[in-house]
């Protein structure tokens, strides 16, 4: 398995854990480092593993918002546990990580690989359609904001002739 594949289910894991504790305040940090020292050993990158389960834990309002509306015949409460933390660990991916460093396709791509290791029979195509919406959305918003900036960017061009 991949350093950043085995870091992002070590992650999981870590999320998983901290959901099914109701999300108690300041136990996710103890947690990662308790699954860092199981299951981490030999991993070079160990921060990866800290900084995708800290930023899920800051943008978790955002993100469950998003599954929300992207899923709105699922209720949160009503998706099971672990592909509910695999979308977080996905979007929050997808949405906050450097472009550079994980590609949109990349995020979705290892979402839907967890869900098929980690997840249901059907846990892939679920996380493949919300990851897959989500990115569609995307692309639309930065295809609707690049428009809007050719728009104005001829607008105060013509305005000078």
């Amino acid at each position: 398995m991949a350093s950043r594949h085995l870091s992002r289910s070590i992650a999981l894991q870590s999320l998983y854990e901290w959901d099914f504790y109701a999300k108690k305040p300041d136990t996710l940090d103890k947690i990662v480092e308790k699954n860092i020292k199981e299951f981490a050993v030999g991993l070079d990158d160990l921060e990866f593993i800290r900084s995708l389960a800290r930023g899920v834990e800051k943008s978790i309002d955002c993100i469950d918002e998003l599954i929300v509306k992207t899923a709105p015949e699922w209720p949160l409460e009503q998706i099971n546990m672990l592909d509910r933390n695999v979308l977080r660990l996905g979007l929050y991916e997808l949405l906050y990580a450097n472009k550079e460093e994980v590609p949109p396709k990349v995020a979705i791509n290892e979402a839907i690989e967890l869900a098929k290791v980690f997840g249901g029979e059907s846990s892939g195509r679920f996380i493949n359609g919300v990851m897959g919406t989500v990115y569609s959305q995307l692309q639309e918003k930065e295809e609707n904001c690049i428009k809007e900036d050719d728009k104005q960017h001829i607008e105060e061009e013509t305005k000078g002739e």
